[in-house]
């Protein structure tokens, strides 16, 4: 048993032991299960996964299935969460006479989500993987049961804050806990069954919050995370979740937290992350030269600079560390992850546009024509954790999932008013096996790269990439779309205001120019959403380039890895 030593003694103390006794920290915790990035405490050599631990009690039969429903049920809650308000939000503007407000309805669910995400790993890397879970998770439904009673628009925004808080450390638990559960080379097929189920959330949402609101009521997008929150407590209290390292009782770890999570790092981190969100949602509001956003950019960027001058002083106990994140694999992961996200709420957020202001789809029709892409996404990506945990190899598919995302894009790219079914159905098939393949590769890179102690705080990095990942790209999306509208109808509709078309939104076409004019704005209208298109299509690219980084090797059981090159 390990015996707790003052701190100045302990690294001698470590140095005299020999290989066959375990050293201790200077909290009395086993040095393998602290998060080290200097290789002096755990090693996982580049060219190989992290060993398996003989002594790690892994789940099985329905202990391992109860665990998992649990888990993707709360994946897909909080992909849901994201999109479900999109549909609701113009019955609660004219509930709450709060039009001006729009725009925090999301953005302060994002901003607290993302300016926590990190300390969420240090969180996950210290107290227990399950009732760390637990707590994020009560914070998160508590969140929504706020936005559900809410009774003014400034109680919603500060109850989507709460929400967003409880988010911050659910997506990187869920991961978390799947790596402590079962061996690494059996995740991929689970992890991606989860993150395939999960992105359902993301494409659904729209459908489900229209139809509350259409037949129920705007707050049932919100209720509905309760009872599916007592299924998952029911699920997770009663089974004992084994974490992926050793963790110190919760007396020791209290009473030295404020050493152990990093706070000075992270009251850095939040103000320079919220700073760049706020940016990014005036600009968009107001315009881009504004003293206000200019101010903010500068702001974000001097903060994150004494940020990462902080990071660099604590080494290995910073919040994010960067020796850690300099690793190869951790970078080119967050850059493939950053990629597919912005492809997926591209497509997400515009090819439901194309339907309803080109096809005059209504939004529950427009999700059935989303159908084709959904589904062979989810498909994609079960079949791809299954044959990845088979054949032992996920670069591959990181490359196959880019190029397809690229040519998926830019034939969609291609859609008009006048596409036959075949294309388009076609189309969102390539787009969407795409996805699907190259999605989880980058969870599954960091797991067989990194000691299992560091795990939780890549995987909370990844998750914060990949929340930047939406706030940044769908506020570029709306740029080039905008910008398209005001490029294209000139040409095709001279007689239409292109501002008028922005003021009316995507179903409000029809009432707004007039029959002689409309063909030509329905062509405008599919060129600026191909303008998005082809921005997806080149993140398709930069998957591509990207996942060469994530090294070429073989992550079954005892093979090794000559392809991975330092």
């Amino acid at each position: 048993m390990a015996v707790p030593v003052p701190a100045d003694a302990s690294s001698h103390i470590a140095e005299k032991h020999s290989l066959n006794s375990q050293p201790t920290s200077d909290d009395g915790v086993p040095e393998n299960s602290i998060s080290s990035t200097d290789g002096r405490k755990e090693k996982s050599e580049e060219g190989s996964s992290p060993p398996e631990d003989p002594g790690h009690e892994y789940l099985t039969s329905l202990k391992l299935f109860f665990v998992l429903c649990g888990v993707t049920l709360v994946c897909f809650l909080v992909m849901l969460d994201t999109s479900i308000i999109s549909t609701a939000i113009p019955k609660m503007t004219t509930e709450f006479h709060s039009l001006g407000d729009i725009g925090w309805y999301g953005s302060s669910y994002q901003i607290a989500s993302a300016c926590l995400q990190p300390l969420a790993g240090r969180i996950f890397v210290n107290f227990s993987s399950k009732w760390t879970f637990m707590v994020f998770f009560f914070i998160f439904e508590l969140g929504s049961l706020l936005c559900g009673i809410a009774s003014s628009s400034k109680m919603f925004i500060i109850a989507r804050a709460v929400a967003g808080m409880g988010s911050s450390g659910l997506l990187n638990g869920a991961l978390t806990i799947v790596s402590s559960v079962v061996p690494l080379h059996k995740s991929p097929p689970l992890m991606g069954l989860m993150m395939g189920v999960s992105q359902l959330g993301t494409v659904g949402g729209p459908l489900l919050g229209g139809a509350f609101t259409e037949y129920l009521t705007w707050r049932w997008c919100f209720y509905i995370n309760l009872p599916v929150g007592a299924l998952v407590a029911i699920f997770l209290a009663f089974i004992r979740i084994p974490d992926q390292v050793a963790k110190p009782s919760i007396r020791l770890a209290l009473s030295t937290i404020h050493h152990r999570l990093d706070l000075i790092g992270f009251a850095l981190f939040a103000p320079a992350a919220i700073q760049l969100l706020l940016a990014m949602e005036y600009g968009q509001q107001s315009s881009w030269g504004d003293a206000t956003v200019i101010g903010l950019f500068c702001g974000a960027a001097a903060t994150f600079a004494v940020f990462l001058l902080w990071e660099h002083r604590q080494g290995e106990k910073a919040m994010i560390p960067l020796e850690m994140v300099a690793k190869r694999q951790v970078w080119s992961s967050c850059f493939v992850i950053l990629a597919v996200f912005a492809i997926t709420l591209c497509t997400a957020y515009y090819l439901p546009i194309y339907f309803q202001a080109t096809k005059n789809d209504s939004p529950t029709m427009s999700g059935v024509s989303m159908l084709p892409g959904i589904l062979s996404q989810v498909l994609a990506s079960v079949a791809s954790g299954f044959l990845i945990a088979k054949l032992g190899y996920y670069y591959p598919w990181t490359i196959f999932g880019g190029t397809a995302t690229a040519i998926g894009s830019g034939l969609l790219s291609t859609l008009r008013p006048g596409t036959p079914i075949g294309k388009w159905v076609g189309y969102q098939i390539i787009s969407g096996v795409g996805r699907g393949s190259a999605f989880q590769t980058p969870l599954i890179a960091i797991q067989n790269n990194l000691p299992r102690a560091q795990i939780s705080i890549a995987m909370s990095i990844l998750m914060f990439i990949q929340t930047l990942s939406g706030a940044i790209f769908l506020t570029v999306a709306n740029v080039a779309f905008d910008s398209g509208l005001k490029s294209f109808v000139p040409e095709y509709a001279p007689n239409v205001d292109p501002q008028t078309l922005i003021s009316a939104g995507a179903t409000g076409i029809q009432n707004v120019v007039s029959s002689d004019d409309l063909s030509g704005v329905l062509m405008a209208y599919s060129k600026s959403i191909g303008n998005v298109f082809i921005m997806s299509a080149a993140f398709g690219v930069l998957v591509v380039v990207f996942s060469f980084g994530m090294g070429m090797k073989d992550i079954r059981p005892g093979k090794s890895d000559p392809g991975n090159a330092k």
